[in-house]
């Protein structure tokens, strides 16, 4: 059975370096009318889909709650298609750059935030030369300080995988048909379904809890064969 482990929130034992920063564009938070539930931040992040000239990058721009859910899946729709078939789009999923403010020196990887992973080019370029599948670095629109520090990549980590049933609390209702919430916080103890894990990448998200990312014993083994610091990974059993 191939082994996976969680990226854990680094500090300042594991990681070297910070931002403070948001993506340039992101959907609007909702109220529900099915489940009555008001929320946004689904924890899904797109750094590669550019919604540059796009109709609706003006209107994404900004956070904000969009009272009328008709309008919140207009506008979903209208950002479907810059994705692959499937590729959930929950209240709150972010798309782009981060903007904002950068300083180092950095870690080889920064895990600063839930569900968003850093990673300075060179580390990347030996990372995809050790043929890791699903290592997609993007620019950010960061202002990085001192000058003349490399500047950081954002990974765009496709979703993909699920916690097993086993590890959600006893009586969590499944995901609401119309938002698409399911609300739980994350187990202590999580369980990955075997099931459900992808074959093709060494790096994603799961698809019923965005924030927690997955990397392959292969992904780790090349970080620590080539010494790459920052990150603090734990393994998940697999049932």
């Amino acid at each position: 059975m191939p082994r996976f482990f969680d990226v854990l929130l680094g500090d300042y034992r594991s990681q070297k370096g910070g931002y403070n920063a948001a993506h340039k564009w992101g959907l609007p938070g909702v109220s529900c009318p099915d489940c009555k539930a008001t929320w946004a931040g689904s924890g899904l992040d797109y750094p590669a889909v550019d919604l540059s000239g796009h109709s609706v990058a003006k209107k994404l721009s900004k956070a904000y709650l969009e009272e009328d859910f008709e309008e919140f899946e207009r506008l979903r729709e209208q950002v479907r298609a810059l994705l692959p078939p499937g590729h959930p789009l929950l209240p709150g999923t972010t798309f782009g750059p981060l903007v904002g403010k950068a300083r180092g020196p950095f870690s080889a990887l920064i895990h600063q935030s839930p569900g968003t992973l850093l990673i300075q080019p060179d580390a990347l370029e030996l990372l995809q030369r050790e043929g890791l599948r699903g290592l997609r670095g993007c620019r950010t629109e960061m202002r990085f300080s001192p000058k003349g520090i490399p500047e950081m990549l954002n990974l765009h980590i496709e979703p993909s995988g699920l916690l097993h049933s086993d590890c959600i609390p006893r009586g969590t209702p499944p995901p609401c048909p119309k938002c698409g919430r399911h609300g739980f916080r994350l187990p202590d103890e999580p369980i990955l379904d075997a099931a459900s894990l992808p074959d093709d990448l060494d790096l994603f998200r799961l698809r019923n809890f965005a924030t927690l990312l997955i990397v392959t014993e292969r992904f780790k083994a090349a970080v620590e064969r080539h010494g790459l610091d920052g990150l603090t990974l734990r393994e998940l059993p697999v049932r």
